[in-house]
């Protein structure tokens, strides 16, 4: 009696539903996901066991640079306490990032000229639209026109210099607000006053549809009264007392809410 022949059965494996799912969970991925943005220095910051967020929209974004450790300085002390500064609007508004930053620097340059008549600065338009496209910044205001004329690499890497003079926004003890300021004084009566007139937009301005007026409040809601508009980012081994200066300056422009930006500590974390 003869063999029964077994029909083999092709092993190939059809794998385009694979290749279909593949993509749209790629897709997914990519139009749901934020994407961080580029800062001058890394730093850690201290844990805690807040949960809550920082929001992504309407925030201004305080970066405190921290000493150095990669062990190449003879003084680490030399690069720390270093001051940068974000601006971030509402992607799904009239209020865009870019929006924002051209009002506070418009505002910030009024400020400043105002206070240093006989050494005043101008921004050409190219140098404005650079400020618009920049997420974080750290320089005098004397020195601005030169960081924004330089292209895109060339002001990261300048920014990226933490022992160039040039990098970091000025800030020193001054509790006159109404005196001369620093020059980060200046940026923050520039927040003030950009979320006053936005304010007093929402209330006067009839031609604002329902959203825009809502956009608005959440917009001033979230620089003056919440204190989640404002955060301070530094790293968890930078002295309290190189925190505390920028604390203080905040206060002395009457910006008393803001948050201090923690990673979620772990439960193997000691409690201090």
């Amino acid at each position: 009696m003869g063999k029964v022949k077994i029909k083999r059965k092709s092993t190939l494996i059809d794998m385009t539903a694979m290749s279909d799912v593949t993509v749209l969970l790629l897709t997914f991925f990519m139009l749901t996901s934020t994407f961080l943005q580029k800062e001058p220095t890394i730093v850690y910051t201290p844990s805690s066991v807040s949960e809550e967020k920082v929001p992504m929209n309407n925030l201004v974004t305080v970066l405190v640079s921290s000493s150095d450790k990669s062990g190449k300085l003879e003084d680490p002390a030399l690069v720390e306490g270093k001051l940068f500064i974000s601006f971030t609007g509402d992607a799904d508004s009239v209020f865009s990032s870019e929006k924002i930053r051209g009002m506070m620097l418009d505002e910030a340059v009024a400020i400043y000229n105002e206070q240093h008549k006989n050494n005043p600065i101008a921004l050409t338009a190219q140098q404005r639209q650079a400020f618009k496209e920049t997420n974080m910044f750290g320089t005098s205001f004397q020195h601005l026109p030169n960081l924004l004329s330089l292209s895109v690499t060339e002001r990261d890497k300048e920014q990226g210099d933490l022992t160039n003079p040039n990098v970091g926004i000025p800030i020193n003890d001054n509790k006159n607000r109404d005196g001369r300021l620093n020059d980060f004084q200046i940026w923050l009566k520039a927040i003030y006053n950009v979320a006053q007139r936005i304010n007093n937009d929402q209330r006067d301005d009839p031609s604002l549809t329902e959203e825009q007026r809502a956009n608005l409040n959440n917009l001033y809601t979230a620089l003056m009264r919440k204190g989640q508009g404002i955060a301070i980012k530094a790293d968890k081994d930078t002295p309290f007392t190189t925190v505390q200066l920028v604390f203080d300056n905040l206060q002395t422009m009457k910006l008393n809410k803001f948050s201090l930006m923690t990673a979620l500590k772990s439960e193997d974390e000691p409690t201090q």
